[in-house]
């Protein structure tokens, strides 16, 4: 069955679930007892996240809350913070290997693995968040990535996104591409590459150890997510300036991985419960973003941050770069070459769609921070 059609009969067969679970509360008036089969699962999950980034790793704790209820209890999920089990960085392999049935993590961390992994995520200058979420669930994306995660034994479903990002924090000045050079940046994925490009020297560290990091001097700046992450760590407290928008994550999505045979063995009523609460956990994730981003920002500005645009020039070179990079992985790899022409079929005809009514709308109401 193709994922859209399995995810689109996912909400009936848990509908059926929650009748069946209504009917067992309804013995008592003398309804007939709902027939339950005697299935009763427990996974682990590893996140790449730590604990205290609740927006972000309370998408796996949404997750397993909604399994728990739709399963009235029989299927439960645990989750675990980066490092408790394995680093946040080595969730893929925890799953490709069996250690855990399940992870959450974003994707492009693994783009050592293959490139295109990041199309899973985020790519620069690539889809927006809705545009992100379209083409994976509705656009043929996700269709185009199984094989990618088949390989690793992994059954990917989408797990989130934080929305647009912001371009990160700097202890100095970035004016012009010359500023670049010698920088110190914690940024993963094709984003890192990019600023590799350009002069910097690029650095992956989990969430958790980002902030001493920077405090200590091991490097001169960071990206995140945006304000109300950032504010968590404390980056605010290590650096000074706070640039936008974060160009390489323009609508990054976060994903479950799931242990291929642990997939396998599960019924066709757990995997439907499974498949709805990881679509709601999602929505969660991003509501919450766009709820706790507002008042964060505000209070980073009343803190004396100094809010920052990149100028032109350093996003006309990025942009320039971007595009080189993902020609040249198209160029060294077909299977990533076939990914690559449909997402960018994508996104051209994507933009063009937002670039008349969402664009002239957001020109005209939104205002950037004062």
């Amino acid at each position: 069955m193709k994922r859209r059609e399995f995810l689109g009969s996912a909400a009936a067969l848990v509908g059926a679930t929650a009748l069946a679970a209504c009917a067992d509360e309804g013995t008592e008036s003398g309804a007939a007892p709902a027939v339950h089969t005697t299935e009763r699962v427990s996974w682990r999950l590893v996140s790449s996240f730590p604990r205290g980034l609740d927006t972000i790793y309370g998408g796996a704790e949404v997750l397993a809350d909604r399994v728990a209820r739709m399963s009235s209890g029989r299927f439960r999920i645990r989750p675990y913070p980066a490092g408790e089990i394995v680093p946040g960085l080595q969730v893929l392999d925890a799953v490709q290997q069996g250690t855990v049935q399940l992870g959450h993590t974003a994707s492009y961390y693994y783009t050592g693995k293959n490139p295109a992994f990041a199309f899973d995520t985020a790519v620069p200058f690539g889809l927006s968040t809705r545009q992100q979420v379209a083409w994976l669930l509705e656009g043929g994306g996700g269709e185009l990535l199984e094989p990618l995660f088949s390989d690793f034994k992994i059954v990917r479903f989408f797990g989130g996104s934080t929305g647009a990002q912001m371009g990160g924090w700097f202890n100095r000045e970035i004016a012009t591409v010359a500023d670049i050079q010698g920088l110190k940046m914690r940024i993963p994925g094709p984003g890192g590459e990019v600023m590799s490009r350009l002069g910097a020297t690029v650095q992956i560290l989990a969430g958790g150890d980002i902030y001493l990091a920077l405090e200590r001097g091991a490097i001169d700046a960071t990206e995140w997510v945006g304000p109300y992450d950032d504010e968590k760590l404390g980056l605010h407290k290590a650096a000074k300036y706070y640039y936008y928008p974060g160009w390489w994550e323009p609508g990054p999505a976060l994903s479950y991985y799931v242990h291929k045979p642990a997939w396998e063995s599960l019924s066709d009523e757990f995997k439907s419960i499974f498949a709805s609460a990881a679509l709601d956990s999602g929505m969660v994730m991003q509501a919450r973003y766009d709820a706790r981003n507002p008042p964060a920002m505000a209070r980073l500005l009343a803190s004396g941050v100094e809010w920052r645009a990149f100028s032109e020039e350093v996003m006309v070179a990025a942009e320039r770069e971007s595009v080189a990079l993902l020609e040249e992985n198209a160029a060294a790899d077909p299977s990533y070459r076939k990914i690559y022409e449909a997402w960018k079929k994508f996104r051209d005809e994507s933009f063009a769609w937002f670039g008349s009514a969402e664009l002239a709308y957001a020109t005209f109401a939104f205002k950037p921070p004062r």
